[in-house]
């Protein structure tokens, strides 16, 4: 009744093909269960299957509960998709995947009921699913919820009111339907309950109810005192009750709730509504509930409802039971991945009973959580707490190493302190590969080498403190100099992955060694590690691990020229991790946008997070002005790219991150020939020598060519045209022989320039780097060759100059200078003067007649 526009709505959605998330808020009593049940008969009726899912308003429901609940209503094990082992916090989203997987299915109805209470890890489930939806999800709230707040992006909203007067009349009669009106102010569940206590008898009048407690109190007193009795007890247990349960701490049998029948729903287990609970609660004296709760705690000696029996245990003022059974909820919480919960109990245990147990514990259920402040403060107040230095340790050893400067400067300290302790050796090999973590964020670089060989030593013996001993290690061994030893690095990792069965080492050690690879050169044998690596991934389970292969997938691609793969494999790889972790998606994904712009035109994608990207943290914003610089100049925007390079500062002071100091001077080198800025290019060049006949490849996100390339292109931009020519002679071979050969038709591309220059032939090369263009699609790259007079317009053009500025400067009209940068677009195939100077960038410095 005075739904009619709703539930026009609720049959579209039905009707409707596409998967969507409704939420539908109100106040209590307003009518969102209601319409919920309407459109689950209404779902029905199409022959669609129907699930519900009720989140509880007490804090003892176990993680994921009403997921638990629509699991088992599809046939599904709540245990088996829930259960899932975690090494770093990204390893959630496996349990989220599996939830889909499960829901996965045709025509599926998921409703969930009073999201308001629901624990946080069940919301990020909701949100997962509403990021792409393949039934319908009715979710239902109170307002206010701020919890609703970030499910609004990708939700339907549909807010309910009160009923009309009319409506008011014709559900509990014209006598009264004024008063009713007045007091109840159409809210469907008082008004309900006024015509049922006006059908019943139990309304005045003269003395109208001000509330439905008002009501449930007068029902309640009429019933007998055994179905009086087992009612309140049940009313601690929840709304939803175990009626064996409310039985046995009642003493009352269960055939008494066949008197009270009026305050529960159809089940005959659950209130009617959540007031009908709170009100039989409210009923209740402060020394009865603590009675009863105690009576329902000791039933529930053997339940796994553990944050639930806590519950009950502090109610009846017990709080060491209580202590005890909230640590109890709060590791079952974190062994189900629902790392909130788990925060929320170990918090609710040091409040009852502090220890550095629990804050250890607290802080690692905090870091999975991706609460780095809460993380931080465990670990600082575990420390406190420590009374031993192997505590000490657990304390300093809750942290983790991260980009960002605000962990690092509270995990140094305390790395620091605990390693001024006397403690085991393997405990000692964490501790310093904590700190060459630390050191490897903060810059520290010459720090590394010491820290992380005294770990490797000592962990020896110990799996775990090998495995992180090797990480260390591996940070240690940046660029060309430290390849072969990461490559016996990576050998070792996937050796003890093997014998400790850890599907995460091999994918770390597989990763390891297509980095070296990439690095070498050796394209094909990188290549040849991706089923290796694939397989532990998928061992791995949930988004990360296929992102780490999608990122090296991709750089391989891009590296041999296959670019429509590399285009959707990296964006796939992109969209996998956005969701999970912003900044290493954005990092990774624009690398790639670099490395293809080599050769293609910039991406609407690549020119988008080159103008907007995230701030990156300290260590790599050199990096990221380079790089953005580097993507702007190839697609033509010179201002852009120079005051982007600007903020690079001064040649002199740069300090590369270790394992992207090629990619970064190629960068440069590329960058500074673009914009004619020779003195900063004669800076770079001797830098980027030292690497001669290395490939630039950091971090397999992205391949930028043999670094002979770069070096011919500087020596190119500069005039010294006989070393380009040398340079750019090996580049071509070099990049022919790893299997990359759009750069080695890049490097003849720019050779034939070279040649040209120095008076010899160029036709046989120019004509080899030709095909190779076409045949692979290089749009960056044009085969159209201008003449001497067009070079000499094209080159102003790329250098800002205006149609009557070219005219000054060659001495002819300016009518003449607007048809010569017409002939230059046609001939091109382009149409805005910004094209012209992102081609010249990769022209031949000397006109094919010339």
């Amino acid at each position: 009744m005075g739904r009619t526009r709703e539930l026009a709505a609720a049959r579209s959605w039905l009707a409707s093909d596409t998967g969507r998330l409704v939420l539908c808020g109100g106040e209590p009593g307003i009518g969102k269960t209601r319409l919920a049940q309407e459109l689950a008969g209404h779902a029905l009726a199409l022959g669609r299957q129907v699930v519900w899912g009720h989140c509880v308003e007490t804090a003892g429901a176990p993680a994921f509960w009403p997921w638990r609940q629509v699991l088992k209503a599809v046939g599904a094990d709540p245990d088996v998709v829930l259960a899932h082992d975690a090494e770093v916090p990204q390893d959630r989203f496996r349990v989220f995947d599996a939830v889909a997987a499960a829901l996965d299915r045709d025509g599926l109805v998921v409703v969930v009921e009073d999201v308001h209470w629901a624990d946080e890890a069940s919301l990020l489930v909701l949100a997962h699913l509403a990021t792409r939806p393949r039934g319908l999800l009715f979710a239902t709230f109170r307002d206010p919820c701020p919890a609703v707040a970030d499910l609004m992006r990708s939700a339907e909203r549909i807010d309910l009111h009160g009923l009309s007067a009319d409506d008011v009349a014709r559900l509990a009669g014209d006598e009264h339907a004024a008063t009713i009106m007045e007091l109840t102010g159409g809210n469907p569940l008082f008004v309900t309950e006024i015509a049922r206590a006006i059908s019943d008898g139990t309304w005045r009048a003269d003395q109208p109810p001000r509330s439905v407690r008002d009501i449930v109190t007068a029902r309640l007193a009429r019933l007998p005192a055994d179905a009086g009795e087992l009612v309140r007890t049940a009313a601690l247990i929840g709304r939803d009750f175990d009626l064996d349960l409310a039985a046995a701490a009642s003493g009352v049998p269960i055939s008494a709730l066949d008197e009270a029948g009026t305050l529960l729903d159809a089940t005959g287990h659950r209130f009617a509504h959540a007031l009908t609970r709170d009100a039989v609660e409210a009923s209740l004296s402060p020394a009865e509930r603590r009675a009863r709760h105690r009576r329902i705690a000791e039933e529930m000696a053997d339940s796994t409802h553990y944050a639930d029996v806590a519950r009950h245990w502090q109610a009846c003022g017990e709080n060491e039971q209580a202590r005890a059974w909230t640590i109890r909820a709060a590791r079952d919480a974190v062994t189900r991945l629902a790392y909130e919960e788990g925060v929320r109990l170990y918090r609710a245990a040091a409040a009852l009973g502090d220890s550095h147990e629990v804050q250890v514990a607290l802080g690692r259920a905090a870091y999975f959580a991706g609460d780095l402040p809460g993380c931080v403060a465990a670990a600082q107040r575990a420390a406190e707490l420590a009374g031993t230095p192997e505590q000490v340790a657990e304390a300093a050893l809750v942290l983790e190493a991260a980009p960002g400067a605000g962990v690092n400067a509270v995990a140094t300290p305390l790395c620091d302190h605990a390693l001024s302790q006397e403690v085991s050796p393997p405990t000692r090999a964490r501790l310093l590969a904590q700190r060459s973590h630390l050191a490897f964020y903060r810059g520290e670089q010459h720090r590394l080498d010491a820290l992380s060989r005294e770990a490797l030593a000592l962990a020896r013996g110990d799996d775990r403190a090998l495995a992180e001993a090797l990480h260390a290690r591996q940070e240690a061994c940046p660029g060309p100099a430290g390849r072969a030893e990461r490559l016996e690095l990576a050998a070792e990792m996937i050796a003890l992955a093997h014998r400790t069965h850890s599907p995460r080492g091999a994918m770390w050690g597989s990763l390891w060694r297509v980095h070296a690879l990439l690095e070498s050169g050796e394209l094909a044998a990188a290549q040849e590690e991706l089923p290796a690596l694939a397989r532990a991934c998928e061992r791995v389970g949930g988004q990360v691990p296929w992102w780490h292969l999608d990122v090296v997938t991709a750089c391989l691609a891009q590296a041999q020229g296959r670019f429509a793969e590399a285009k959707a494999t990296g964006r796939r790889a992109y969209d996998r991790m956005r969701v999970v972790e912003r900044e290493p998606a954005s990092g990774a994904y624009f690398a790639l946008q670099c490395g293809l712009a080599c050769h293609l035109t910039p991406t609407e994608d690549g020119l988008a997070l080159a103008r907007h990207f995230h701030d990156p943290p300290p260590r790599f914003r050199l990096m990221s002005k380079l790089t953005r610089a580097f993507l702007l100049l190839r697609a033509g925007l010179r201002d852009e790219a120079l005051e982007c390079y600007r903020g690079a500062g001064p040649v002199e002071q740069w300090d590369l991150p270790a394992f992207f100091v090629l990619p970064g001077l190629v960068d440069a080198v590329l960058v500074t020939s673009g914009l004619g800025l020779a003195d900063d290019l004669r800076l770079v060049l001797p830098r980027l020598a030292e690497f001669r006949g290395e490939h630039a490849a950091g971090n397999g996100v992205a391949y930028m060519g043999p670094v002979t390339l770069a070096l011919g292109r500087g020596h190119l931009a500069l005039g010294e045209h006989d070393q380009a020519v040398t340079d750019l002679t090996s580049a071509a071979d070099e990049a022919s022989r790893a299997g990359a050969p759009a750069f080695a038709a890049e490097a003849r591309w720019h050779l034939a320039a070279a040649l040209r220059a120095v008076g010899r032939d160029a036709d046989a090369v120019q004509r080899a780097a030709d095909h190779t263009i076409r045949s692979l699609g290089m749009t960056a790259f044009s085969t159209t060759e201008l003449s001497s007079r067009e070079h000499e317009v094209a080159t102003l053009v790329a250098e800002g100059l205006t149609n009557r500025e070219i005219a000054r400067r060659l001495v002819i009209s300016e009518r003449t200078a607007q048809n010569h940068v017409q002939h230059v677009l046609t001939k091109l195939g382009f149409r805005t003067r910004s094209q012209i100077a992102a081609w010249m960038s990769t022209a031949p410095s000397t006109p094919a007649d010339g």
